[in-house]
């Protein structure tokens, strides 16, 4: 029992300190007589109170050095359930120790040795400086020169005093929900660089109209292996200086944050086909077809394709398949197309489109193809039929089926003639 408690002062081990011997009857099997345990004034766990002895919980607690459970084992380890006065101090013979176990339930099999050496009592490894301090019925008090620490106080102490049992809860807020795919965030597993997007490119998407937030990252991490900001801006540069694209320049730029929103996904690794309608075909839209709300927005996302595709490789799949269909950003909507006149045609009828300026802009992630008109659906081109002029035909009026009804009951009796309204 010589072992510290570090941290501890030295100063404590050298104050006169309590150790209780028994709060017990003499007799350990003999029950009470009555169901609860009575103490009485003249008990000896009031005569510790009374005593000079208090030190050792005050010191303990001003310390605040250990936890209450630990403050209690201690206190337990001073204690044995056994009257022992120094009259029957156990004496060594033939080296034959004797040992108690303490009120310390804690204390792992950890014993107290009693014995006394060179006419001196000891306790474990302290000294007894004042032999039946306190005498009473129940118990006796001894005085001993140290404290008595078990070793599962001592262990659990200098455990949380080096960190060791001491774990960190980072705190973590409300879970969230993803707006694009309205299931609970969690943290993807880091992808390598290149790898294709795991999310389809319509849940990466936005959640709406001149939503979409900041260009973020690409799978590079803070080297932006995708830097999908600036090859946007370069396709944009692209537009402008090939003339006559101005007016889809603008849509993507200023009208709406449809340029932010590409540039994040082509950070994020997706790819893009953007079929660019020229001035000439934007100029073709009615204030109708613009002013509705996010109406820029929704002819913009059927003019865009989650995929790469260049002149040459949907010219040689409309030749090889005849009509193709390919996703636009506008779900459910796909556009067709099809070979025509040695070029690719996008859409059919009137609202049709031909690749007119090819290959505009491509680095391997976007794609600019120039048209010369502008696509919608096949829903919203169709135009309702006029309905035929109506010739006036005067007819006699209709009868009620009520009334028709009951000229039928009257007929049916002969006396339907009595009513004009019957015939």
């Amino acid at each position: 029992m010589d072992s510290q408690i570090y941290g501890v002062p030295n100063l404590i081990f050298f104050i006169f300190l309590a150790f209780t011997v028994s709060a017990l009857p003499e007799n350990p099997s003999s029950k009470p007589s009555n169901s609860s345990v009575q103490i009485n004034s003249n008990s000896v766990l009031v005569a510790l109170l009374d005593s000079h002895y208090t030190e050792l919980s005050e010191l303990v607690e001003k310390a605040l050095l250990l936890h209450i459970l630990e403050k209690a084992n201690l206190l337990l380890f001073h204690m044995i359930p056994a009257r022992i006065e120094s009259k029957h101090w156990p004496v060594e013979v033939k080296k034959k120790q004797i040992y108690h176990t303490s009120l310390c339930r804690d204390a792992n099999d950890e014993k107290i040795l009693l014995k006394e050496k060179n006419g001196e009592k000891i306790v474990s490894m302290a000294r007894v400086i004042k032999s039946d301090d306190i005498i009473r019925p129940d118990g006796v008090i001894h005085g001993i020169e140290r404290l008595l620490i078990p070793k599962s106080v001592q262990q659990d102490f200098n455990a949380r005093r080096s960190l060791r049992t001491t774990s960190a809860v980072l705190p973590e807020g409300a879970p969230e929900v993803d707006p694009r795919t309205h299931r609970l965030k969690k943290t993807a597993p880091p992808a390598p660089v290149g790898a294709p997007p795991v999310l389809p490119i319509f849940d990466a998407m936005a959640p709406g109209p001149s939503l979409a937030p900041a260009p973020a990252p690409g799978p590079g991490g803070p080297h932006h292996h995708f830097d999908g900001e600036s090859q946007v801006k370069d396709f944009i540069q692209t537009l402008l200086h090939y003339g006559g694209y101005n007016e889809m320049a603008d849509i993507l730029v200023n009208l709406t944050s449809l340029a932010s929103e590409m540039g994040r996904l082509v950070s994020e690794g997706y790819v893009l086909t953007v079929l660019a309608p020229n001035d000439e075909a934007m100029a073709k839209l009615t204030t109708d077809q613009l002013s509705e709300p996010g109406a820029p927005e929704q002819i913009m996302y059927y003019h865009l394709i989650p995929e790469y595709q260049t002149e040459e490789s949907m010219y040689n799949s409309v030749r090889r398949f005849g009509k193709v269909k390919y996703d636009t950003l506008r779900l459910p909507h796909k556009v067709v197309a099809e070979e025509a006149d040695g070029s690719v045609k996008f859409g059919q009828g009137e609202g049709s489109a031909y690749l007119f300026d090819p290959d505009i802009y491509t680095d391997g992630r976007i794609s600019v193809q120039g048209i010369d008109g502008v696509l919608f659906p096949a829903e919203e081109s169709k135009v309702a039929p006029k309905a035929a002029p109506v010739a006036k035909i005067v007819s006699k009026p209709r009868r009620g089926k009520l009334l028709e009804m009951a000229c039928t009951m009257l007929g049916a009796v002969g006396h339907d003639s009595h009513f004009s309204s019957c015939h």
